[in-house]
């Protein structure tokens, strides 16, 4: 398998890169601990001033490797949010915008799917490459977001951005990420991609430490849930009750038979 989390660090910053091309960088369970692993690791190391967290190959990340994560997995998910467990593997808002602070690049090199958006939007900054495309995918599935993006993606668009993000369920492409506020910036080429994407996180990487992880605090609260915690258990709870409906089955049926899914609101 080999390690489905590349790091690297250049100077003061730390880089993190799914390693998982084959699946499009897809998120399994070794994958989630990893990077949560890898995070919290550059969070304390005093020598790291910045993260940067990009993928291999051609995508960021094409969401939840259905194959290979588990109906256990699941109930792991649906247990936590049910006993008010506060693990941060899978609540990408709270991993990277609390447990971290210190500032996230992410690089969106090219497709982000469903909780890979969220993973993408709990950066502080994000750069796309022109391949780049987001798509919100909970919808298609029959449930809703989790992964902290109904905090983070309303922050970035505000309400009816957000809403119709997920609920028109469809492609979004770089330039049009941009103009919404997905992204704060898109490069000239993804020839271009690799090299400014690491020279801005190196740039940040660069300011003084402390200016970067106050403001990075004093901006986090200003629109943070009163509870996060709870916030992110609900996100869960609600999106594996999603999943278990008669509808997402049926959504699912119809996305692999390519026709028009029938729901009943159960």
């Amino acid at each position: 398998m080999g390690d489905v989390l590349l790091t690297e660090t250049i100077g003061r910053l730390r880089v993190l890169r799914l390693n998982r091309p084959e699946r499009k960088n897809a998120l399994n369970g070794a994958l989630f601990q990893a990077i949560t692993t890898g995070v919290l690791d550059a969070a304390r190391d005093d020598e790291v001033w910045a993260l940067a967290i990009t993928g291999a190959g051609d995508a960021f990340c094409s969401g939840l490797d259905l194959d290979d994560v588990g109906a256990s997995d699941g109930e792991d998910r649906q247990s936590e949010a049910d006993e008010g467990d506060d693990d941060v593997t899978g609540n990408f808002a709270m991993l990277l915008r609390v447990e971290c602070d210190k500032p996230v690049i992410a690089g969106v090199n090219g497709v982000a799917v469903g909780i890979g958006v969220s993973l993408a939007m709990a950066a502080d900054v994000r750069i796309a490459a022109p391949s780049a495309r987001f798509h919100p995918g909970y919808a298609r599935v029959g449930t809703s977001p989790d992964g902290g993006g109904t905090w983070t993606v309303t922050q970035a668009l505000g309400y009816e951005g957000a809403m119709r993000f997920y609920l028109e369920n469809r492609m979004v492409g770089a330039d049009d990420a941009l103009r919404r506020g997905l992204v704060g910036e898109v490069t000239d080429s993804d020839e271009v991609f690799e090299e400014r994407f690491l020279e801005y996180a190196e740039q940040i990487s660069r300011v003084a430490p402390l200016a970067t992880r106050q403001t990075k605090r004093l901006l986090g609260k200003v629109s943070q849930p009163r509870d996060l915690p709870a916030h992110l258990r609900e996100e869960v709870r609600l999106a594996l009750h999603g999943l278990g409906s008669e509808d997402s089955a049926e959504a699912i049926r119809a996305m692999v038979a390519r026709d028009e899914p029938v729901f009943r609101g159960r």
